[in-house]
């Protein structure tokens, strides 16, 4: 199914702020519930994500006709690879060591700003990679 591409930019941009909130107050809670968003993207699609949602109800309606559209695909496996850095970053937010929480969040706020800002998205480009390698 194709979507709407700056839906997943938009998304980038809230995990961004999360992301790097969680970076700034330590908080174990805010990142489990940005995994929260990731399992949720990468088992029911962008589109059905909370960010998906509020970028459909709220910020689209407000934007003009999307020109361009992408498969759902890549985004929705690089939510699973977000989902990856997220359980990494719990363990070492939960039981140590704190330097590998803050390196995972690091690198998934990267991921993300990139998306955000640029429209490059390296889960997406990791998924296209794997494609190619499998056939």
């Amino acid at each position: 199914m194709d979507i709407d591409i700056r839906g997943p930019r938009f998304g980038a941009a809230v995990t961004t702020a999360v992301l790097a909130a969680v970076l700034i107050t330590g908080s174990f809670w805010l990142l489990a519930a940005q995994a929260l968003v990731f399992a949720a993207g990468a088992a029911l699609g962008v589109r059905r994500s909370p960010y998906g949602l509020l970028f459909r109800l709220l910020v689209r309606p407000r934007l003009g006709p999307p020109t361009r559209f992408e498969d759902e695909a890549p985004p929705r496996f690089a939510q699973g690879v977000g989902l990856l850095f997220a359980l990494v970053g719990l363990v070492g937010y939960g039981v140590g060591p704190l330097w590998l929480g803050m390196a995972a969040t690091a690198c998934a706020l990267a991921a993300a700003f990139l998306n955000a800002v640029f429209g490059y998205c390296l889960g997406c480009e990791v998924y296209l990679v794997l494609r190619r390698a499998t056939g």
